[in-house]
């Protein structure tokens, strides 16, 4: 797995739990969470494709 992935993973966990924490406060700031784990998830998204098509052709990788 790659680490920029890992990452992101790691910051989508968190988020979904202080959005889920904070709407169980009832606090609205929730939503901000909700937004970040979707950059999140599609960060982790981008990098596990990234490190799938490199590994199933290295040379291409190479060329850009």
């Amino acid at each position: 797995m790659p680490r920029n992935a890992l990452y992101a993973v790691i910051v989508l966990v968190l988020a979904v739990t202080a959005a889920v924490v904070s709407f169980l406060k009832g606090n609205w700031l929730g939503v901000v969470w909700i937004l970040m784990a979707g950059v999140a998830s599609n960060i982790a998204w981008y990098h596990f494709r990234k490190d799938r098509a490199q590994r199933r052709d290295p040379a291409a990788a190479e060329q850009g």
